[in-house]
């Protein structure tokens, strides 16, 4: 585990260079602060700041973190989402991963009732294909160009972009908007539906399309400032409503608008002075291994992250794979789920009878995910397996308190969506760096492949060649041990992140005091069922 960690913290660091030191060196050489600096100087002093997805684009050709970040900071004492362009990887493009990281901000600014604070330095979309200049058979190519283009469809869905920070607003919550740079076209549109803009002068420029293609489209010959610098917009097209004379006067009005707003959470305030843990959280770092198929007991988990390690555990003697019961984190009262093996029927019974509690008394429900799936075979099947299993289902799905979900081992086919994997719109998902998402695990995937491949040559009557099945086997299941690792799921922008286990009691104490920014409702009208 503390090999993954240091891996993680390595590509971390690796984010954080956004460009490399050469556009770094540039941006600050014009004054400016890299985004992350700007994000420290506008939430409020020793708070900390949340970052969702920080190794977004991993594995591609795209720059770690996708050339945005996105996160959870307290500004002037409210807890907000914050959204930033990097200006200094492409000029703050927005890659295919930007835009799932943009989209999923304001998804949790929206789920959460938070005001929406946008940092803007964006030249609009990445043009390029795939993160580099398209070559002629790739211009050519009727059916849009290959790998991550920019085509029709992606420009299509960009739209929803737009909708989605107008009904922010529509649901009176306040969108703020800092313009740090230039902002071109998708980028001019961002301060354009905001409710509140700050721009700076002789910094901050917004136009739909700049110099070099108003004189192509019309012919007239203008400069940035004329057409569209910060003065222009604060006096004469009344697109600004703060000038600020430099970057931390932005951030300071930053500050002001956000004390103005008068935000208040929906509450309740969680206890005063929680108990740390008894058991020490250090500990969480050798308590999951390499090898998932070893038994862990989720309690010795749960005793390094609930106050005072007291967990009041519901049935403890029916449905053992199942832990259910109930806690508190940071003072936050919470239900708890957790696998301690594979789902019975009478744990996914179980489970559905308790989801159903915590709804009935309004608490918001952690889940704990080490789950190789639903058990099969003949007396589980007969035991109602399918039926069982899709109560819990139904029981997540209709569940209407926030779920917070954490994978810490195997997150694996249909147990996914039994312990509210991100399909089923729970407010929060992290993973550990043990993690591994997938239909099913590596070997049984191979295995079933084999399985195919030796039927199908039994029908057509053909010799089975066994050396040529192992070779496959053991490609198959390389390929598909790599395909569900924590680094490839949260690079696909899969869920929030990957954290340091040590971690996971700070990062569940954030997302519970986010969520209370929204009153919180269990199901009505309903008795709960006795499953």
């Amino acid at each position: 585990m503390l090999e993954l960690i240091r891996v993680h913290g390595e590509l971390l660091e690796m984010a954080d260079a956004g460009g490399g030191p050469a556009a770094m060196e540039r941006h600050r050489g014009r004054g400016r602060l890299p985004i992350r600096e700007r994000i420290a100087n506008v939430i409020d002093p020793d708070t900390p700041f949340l970052e969702i997805t920080p190794l977004a684009a991993y594995g591609s050709q795209y720059q770690l973190g996708g050339s945005m970040v996105t996160g959870i900071g307290i500004i002037a004492g409210t807890e907000c989402v914050i959204m930033g362009n990097d200006p200094t990887v492409l000029a703050g493009a927005l890659t295919p991963y930007a835009v799932k990281k943009w989209m999923r901000a304001l998804e949790i600014a929206r789920q959460n009732r938070m005001p929406y604070v946008s940092f803007v330095e964006s030249a609009g979309a990445d043009l390029r294909v795939g993160g580099r200049p398209a070559d002629k058979s790739e211009q050519d190519n009727p059916h849009g160009a290959v790998g991550d283009a920019v085509v029709p469809e992606h420009f299509a869905e960009t739209g929803r972009f737009f909708y989605e920070m107008i009904e922010l607003s529509k649901l009176c919550i306040p969108t703020v908007c800092v313009v740090f740079g230039p902002s071109t076209a998708g980028g001019a549109y961002q301060p354009g539906m905001s409710d509140y803009n700050i721009f700076i002068r002789e910094q901050s420029y917004t136009f739909l399309a700049g110099p070099p293609l108003v004189k192509m489209a019309t012919g007239e010959i203008s400069d940035s400032e004329t057409i569209g610098g910060a003065q222009m917009h604060a006096e004469v097209s009344g697109q600004a409503e703060y000038l600020a004379e430099d970057e931390m006067d932005a951030l300071r009005m930053c500050r002001e608008v956000i004390s103005h707003l008068n935000w208040r959470k929906a509450g309740p305030e969680p206890a005063a002075d929680p108990a740390e843990p008894v058991h020490d959280p250090e500990e969480l770092v050798g308590i999951v291994g390499a090898d998932l198929a070893k038994p862990v007991d989720v309690r010795d988990v749960l005793a390094r992250v609930v106050d005072d390690s007291r967990f009041e555990e519901f049935k403890p003697r029916f449905g053992p794979t199942m832990v259910c019961g109930w806690a508190s984190i940071h003072g936050y009262p919470v239900g708890i789920l957790g696998n301690n093996g594979v789902i019975y029927p009478d744990s996914a019974q179980k489970a559905a009878h308790f989801i159903q509690l915590c709804n009935q008394i309004d608490l918001p429900i952690v889940f704990l995910q080490n789950i190789t799936g639903f058990m099969v075979g003949k007396d589980y099947e007969a035991d109602g397996i399918i039926k069982k299993g899709s109560q819990l289902i139904n029981a997540v799905a209709n569940s209407t308190v926030p779920h917070l979900t954490v994978i810490i081992g195997s997150s694996y086919g249909a147990g996914t969506y039994g312990m509210s994997g991100r399909a089923f719109g729970n407010r929060f998902t992290f993973l550990w760096p043990t993690a591994k998402i997938a239909v099913m695990g590596p070997k049984q995937i191979a295995g079933v492949m084999s399985e195919v491949r030796r039927g199908q040559a039994k029908r057509k009557g053909i010799p089975f060649d066994e050396d040529e099945d192992a070779r496959l086997v053991a490609q198959a299941a390389e390929t598909q041990e790599k395909g569900s690792l924590a680094l490839r799921a949260t690079g696909a922008v899969t869920d929030d992140g990957i954290i340091d286990p040590r971690d996971t009691r700070t990062v569940l104490g954030i997302c519970l005091s986010v969520v209370r920014n929204r009153p919180i409702e269990g199901t009505e009208g309903y008795g709960v069922f006795r499953l």
